[in-house]
């Protein structure tokens, strides 16, 4: 059982990102459902230090202040 525990937590990888306050958010890559780079129809919407939205498989959204280029090599890597 232990085995298993361990087989299992080791394939679990997380990638560490910025919100706007520079909190570090930890997500699951593989529930990430796409990455948006702020328009400038959303300026205002969001603080200024957010490259990227990170929009995940249970609809809910991270502001980050990763690129979105970053954050998908980030995903790639960590998959």
């Amino acid at each position: 059982m232990m085995l298993l525990l361990t087989a299992a937590i080791a394939a679990f990888h997380l990638i560490q990102l910025h919100g706007p306050g520079g909190q570090e958010i930890d997500i699951n890559p593989r529930e990430i459902a796409s990455l948006r780079e702020p328009s400038s129809i959303s300026e205002g919407h969001f603080p200024k230090e957010i490259r990227c939205v990170v929009v995940m498989t249970n609809g809910r959204f991270n502001l980050v202040k990763e690129d979105c280029h970053t954050v998908k090599t980030m995903t790639e890597e960590a998959q």
